[in-house]
């Protein structure tokens, strides 16, 4: 079963902030180490051909794809977040994303960054 999370929802389950920064200023942090999630998502083979033909044919965004991108963006997230607040951080920071295709119609996302506990 696939979970669809919104935007709300996902910032609802990040258990920390999750920071693109390297550093937050004015704030000293213990680094915890790297935290790493990741999500596989592929679409079934009607959404996949309807994909292609609107390629092919008339151009403009892939809606379904995009969807599918942010979902997994979204899973990475709260996922990323989880593992960190169970290392016991406070936030993460460095927080980046990659994307590879794993086959025809599939897409990995995964995140990392480093785990943060801020000092007094």
């Amino acid at each position: 079963m696939v979970i669809k999370l919104t935007g709300e929802e996902i910032m609802q389950k990040c258990k920390i902030p999750i920071f693109t920064v390297d550093s937050l200023p004015d704030r000293q942090a213990q680094h915890l180490g790297c935290v790493t999630a990741s999500c596989c998502l592929s679409k079934n083979i009607v959404q996949d051909l309807s994909s292609n033909i609107r390629n092919w044919t008339v151009g403009g965004e892939l809606t379904q794809y995009s969807s599918m991108i942010d979902q997994s963006v979204n899973l990475v997230m709260a996922r990323i977040s989880e593992q960190a607040a169970k290392a016991g951080a406070d936030a993460i920071v460095g927080f980046r994303l990659s994307t590879s295709s794993v086959s025809m119609g599939a897409a990995e996302v995964i995140g990392y960054g480093t785990a943060v506990r801020f000092l007094k």
